[in-house]
Parts: structure tokens; C-alpha cells; sequence
């Protein structure tokens, strides 16, 4: 929807805002999960990611139902990162949870950069410039990063020649599990994967560089509805410049359109999507989260945890893996309205 439809959700919604003539998305997100089939005789603990309302999307009409013991919405002490969790008791014959709301989605461009960057302090950033478990920004990252951006002297300039060596360099591999690990230095080795991959060596090359940046994590939204979503999770990432603030980039979504329609990185068509996600990204998706190895809230038995994108859920002990819907017994359908 353009034009006046965005005048008047712009009228309707103060302070959400966006560039002029975006487009904009307006949709319900419903998941189903359904871990009955599950061990009965342990305690059923789940962890969802709950999207928030900010200047990109507003989240409204949120519902949460089930025969859960508990249930509440926490935040992990790191990112922020905001999460449904769930409990179950043993015995407990009937698992179900089905969590809905509301979205309004818009388009996000941000290319109005300023001629020159502002003073900034290093530090108010530094859990952006740091390496993560699978991210490190030392060794033969640093020494790549620093070939990358050997000359370039501004944020902006860094930062937009790891894009290209990304678009370059790395490729989608269909075959990957899920979103895939970003496992940067595997990445380094073998440059094929999918959106998690592509997006964490964008962001540990950059930290390397000492450009702030990060991942963002959410789902796809469909362009018609309703649609089966379960396995549309999408991840893309941002940067941050100085004195204008954080800009996003997907160049996974290059590589993908490069995949499916069989298109060189020379093509006019690519040509044109290289220059769009540099600084853009579509309203067919909505932001859930951020931040790499989490510890979850209320904390939870295993490892910190990659990214909350998927469904996580401990069975007893034993996490569960939830990139597969149907191991998992999940469903997420998203209505267009």
C-alpha cells in the first residue's frame, strides 16, 4: 500500500513512522504449538520470541492461550531481548499454547546519509564490536576485514565494502539446516549458507573493522494470506553510523534472489536488488529479536542459546530443537488483513 493509505496509518499511529511513499504490511501472526506428544513425565519449560512495538512496526491485539500451569513475558539482562515462556507441569496430559497478534509492518529505507560522520565514543558500542561464541573479530577474521577495508577511512565506507565482498564472496547453500549457525570462521572456510550465516560473517567482519553492527532476527510475512509461515524465519542485519544512527542491510536476500532466478551479480535485476538492500528492507517481515548467545529468563539448563528465532523448549533435561515444525509440533500462520 502506498500514498494516502500511509497518510492515513501514519494519521492513525503517532509516532510510527517511516520514509515517504514506503509500503506497509498489516497482518495477524498466530502460532500454534502443540507439545503433548511429548514426555509426559517431565517438566515442559518453552521459550517464544516476542516481537515489541517499534518505529519500524506496531504490535497490538496480542493473545496468549492455553492449558499451561504458567506463563509470562520476561526479557534476558544482556539485549533486552523480549520472551514468552511457558511451563508445564509433570503428568500434564494436554501441552498447548497458541500466541497471536497483530502487526503493522513498514518498509524501511535509510540512504539519506550525511556528507560528513559525527564524533562518537567507542564504548557506548561495545557490545556491538565485540566478538560472540561463533563471531570472533581477532585471527583470520581481523586480518580479512582488514584487507576489505584496506583504505577506507569512514564507518560508512567500511561498511559498505564488507557489503560488497558479502555479495561477492559468499553464496546461499540451500542445503543448510534451517537459518543456519553462523559459524563464521566454518563461514571463512566454506562461504555458503543462509541468511544467519551470510548476516554473521557481515557483522563480525565489520566489528573487526570496528563498525558497530548486529543481527536481527524475525519472520517473513506473506504477501497473500492466510499462509503457512512456520519455516519463514529471516534474519538481516544493521550497522551503525555515526550521527545518523542504524542502517540495515540483507544482503542474503541478494544472494537468494541470485539463487532462485539463476542471476549473475552483473545482472540489471541484481544490480537493482544490491542497491535496494544496502540501506533497505522490505515490510514482508517482522523484527522478533536480537542478540547472540543468550541466557534466556527464567535461565535455561543448557548452553546460552545461539538466537532466539525458532521456538526453544526443554523437555526435563533435554532441549528440544525447534527449526524442525513438525518435530517440534508447531504451526505459524500469518492472515493479510
Amino acid at each position: 500500500m502506498k500514498g494516502l493509505v500511509n497518510s492515513l496509518i501514519l494519521l492513525l499511529f503517532v509516532g510510527f513512522a517511516a520514509t515517504a511513499a514506503a509500503d506497509s504490511l498489516h497482518g495477524t501472526v498466530t502460532m500454534e504449538m502443540d507439545l503433548s506428544a511429548h514426555d509426559l513425565k517431565e517438566k515442559v519449560r518453552l521459550w517464544l520470541p516476542y516481537p515489541m512495538s517499534d518505529k519500524y512496526q506496531l504490535i497490538t491485539n496480542i493473545k496468549v492461550s492455553g492449558d499451561f500451569s504458567e506463563a509470562a513475558v520476561y526479557s534476558d539482562r544482556v539485549f533486552e531481548t523480549p520472551m514468552l515462556f511457558a511451563r508445564w507441569d509433570k503428568d500434564a496430559k494436554s501441552r498447548k499454547i497458541v500466541f497471536a497478534f497483530d502487526v503493522e509492518r513498514q518498509e524501511v529505507v535509510r540512504r539519506d546519509f550525511p556528507r560528513a560522520e559525527t564524533n562518537w565514543d567507542v564504548a557506548d558500542y561495545a557490545d556491538y564490536l565485540k566478538a560472540t561464541s561463533l563471531a570472533p573479530t581477532a585471527g583470520s577474521v581481523k586480518t580479512l576485514a582488514d584487507k576489505i577495508t584496506n583504505g577506507k577511512t569512514t564507518v560508512l565506507a567500511k561498511a559498505k565494502a564488507i557489503y560488497d565482498w558479502i555479495l561477492g564472496n559468499m553464496y546461499r547453500d540451500p542445503n543448510t539446516y534451517g537459518c543456519g549457525k553462523g559459524d563464521v570462521c566454518d563461514l571463512l572456510e566454506k562461504p555458503g549458507g543462509k541468511c544467519v550465516d551470510i548476516h554473521s560473517v557481515f557483522v563480525a567482519l565489520a566489528r573487526a573493522s570496528g563498525v558497530p553492527a548486529r543481527e536481527v532476527f524475525g519472520l517473513r510475512l506473506a504477501k497473500k494470506g492466510p499462509e503457512d509461515v512456520s519455516t519463514w524465519q529471516h534474519c538481516w542485519a544493521e550497522f551503525f553510523l555515526p550521527g545518523y544512527g542504524w542502517v540495515p542491510v540483507d544482503p542474503a536476500d541478494v544472494r537468494k534472489a541470485m539463487l532462485t532466478e539463476k542471476l549473475e551479480l552483473k545482472d540489471p535485476k541484481i544490480i537493482e536488488l544490491s542497491n535496494y538492500y544496502w540501506g533497505g528492507i522490505d515490510p514482508y517481515r517482522v523484527k522478533v529479536g536480537m542478540g547472540r548467545d543468550l541466557t534466556l529468563n527464567p535461565r535455561q539448563k543448557g548452553l546460552p542459546l545461539n538466537y532466539l528465532m525458532y521456538p526453544y523448549a526443554e523437555i526435563g533435561n533435554k532441549s528440544l530443537d525447534g527449526i524442525d515444525p513438525q518435530t517440534f509440533k508447531y504451526k505459524i500462520t500469518f492472515t493479510k488483513k
